[in-house]
């Protein structure tokens, strides 16, 4: 994010926050992760692909009995994804949380053509519903790429274990652009400190690593839809 708390800016161009060092830092965290979710909006907006980009990270992770690229997830409630976004069609096997209403919607945009697409419809569409079904998969480590909403619903439900924020050295000033956060209810509010693990300096960014907390009782947290 930037130095003011923004994840882009308001331009119909995507705004380069990172750097090569630290892509390179997130392609880490990639491989090292069971899988790797992100918010249907920011799936809209950026069309990532989520890959593991290092050949010898996707190698050690062959040799590890691993599958060559982690889980991709997303979670949306209206089902409105496109089905031509890059996130279908690179990687390995994706997941996607819905309701009843998000699965129906997903079924009739798809057709049946996206055999390594899994929609799991829940009851309870929430983060910890969400987590829940992935621990119950197997999936120990999970890493949260975003975006505003995503952020703000596993720190407002007390879901984050870790906290490693990328900051670059620019100011956006713009009200009207997304921030790493929304407004909401924190676990402790402006009391709580949360425990900085380290700094590391790559180039002209500054990742901070930070402990959370330890785990919350979760509460209700919101959707990116």
């Amino acid at each position: 994010m930037s130095i003011d708390g923004y994840i882009d800016d308001a331009s119909p161009e995507r705004l380069l926050l990172s750097n090569a060092a630290d892509f390179d830092r997130v392609d880490g965290l990639r491989a090292a992760s069971d899988a790797i979710l992100i918010g249907a909006r920011t799936l809209r907006t950026d069309n990532p692909r989520l890959l593991v980009n290092d050949a010898d990270r996707r190698a050690a992770r062959v040799a590890r009995g691993e599958p060559e690229y982690p889980v991709k997830v997303t979670v949306t409630e209206s089902g409105e994804l496109d089905p031509t976004l890059r996130f279908w069609h690179t990687g390995g096997k994706k997941l996607v949380y819905t309701g009843a209403r998000g699965a129906a919607e997903l079924r009739m945009r798809f057709g049946g053509d996206f055999a390594e697409v899994e929609i799991v419809a829940l009851t309870d569409l929430s983060l910890a519903a969400v987590l829940d079904d992935l621990g119950a998969r197997g999936i120990r480590e999970l890493m949260v790429e975003g975006g505003t909403g995503i952020h703000t619903g596993f720190l407002s439900a007390g879901l984050a274990d870790e906290l490693k924020l990328a900051i670059a050295p620019i100011l956006v000033g713009d009200s009207a652009a997304p921030r790493f956060v929304d407004n909401s209810d924190f676990p402790g509010g402006p009391q709580h400190r949360m425990e900085l693990k380290g700094v590391d300096k790559l180039g002209d960014i500054a990742v901070l690593n930070y402990r959370v907390s330890d785990r919350q009782h979760p509460k209700s947290s919101p959707i990116d839809s």
